[in-house]
């Protein structure tokens, strides 16, 4: 995708951050700062943004992984997957879906209990009982949310809730 035909990204309704809807939308990037491949973080006010340039266009989301909110815009980006550089956590930028839990396990947004991950050859991890297991247990890795994108004279604009 070039600079000329850079375009906003799709992503499903559901998954568009609240408070967006009617928003106006706020000029966050040059497009040119903003080559094929790459994340930029752009902080407004409260909000930290992340912007990314994937094969299926331009995506702006939290800059927060959607599990225990590391920015997601100093880990690596392939193709249209996120991965987070605290837990491994890797994520769909088109979709908003969990492709790899992160390595502590947890809930996934349907609710489903993942264990604890260890890499292949190594010994399973385990929690010694206490608080810090049970929090693990009950860490819910949601789905990604949407800002709306559009480029307009060479400008990524972002509708950002008020606040």
């Amino acid at each position: 995708m070039s600079e000329t035909t850079a375009a906003p990204a799709a992503y499903p309704a559901s998954l568009q951050a609240v408070g967006t809807a009617h928003a106006r939308f706020e000029a966050l990037l040059d497009l040119s700062e903003l080559p094929p491949g790459s994340m930029r973080r752009v902080t407004r006010g409260e909000t930290d943004v992340l912007l990314a340039n994937t094969p299926a266009g331009i995506v702006a989301t939290d800059d927060r992984c959607p599990h225990m909110s590391a920015p997601l815009s100093i880990g690596e980006l392939d193709g249209c997957v996120v991965a987070c550089p605290l837990h491994e956590g890797r994520f769909d930028l088109s979709t908003g879906e969990t492709v790899q839990m992160p390595t502590t396990g947890g809930l996934d947004s349907e609710g489903t209990y993942h264990p604890t991950w260890s890499p292949a050859g190594r010994e399973p991890k385990t929690d010694p009982p206490g608080k810090k297991a049970e929090a693990r247990r009950l860490t819910r890795v949601r789905r990604l949310r949407y800002y709306p994108v559009r480029i307009e004279n060479g400008r990524i604009e972002v509708a950002l809730p008020a606040g």
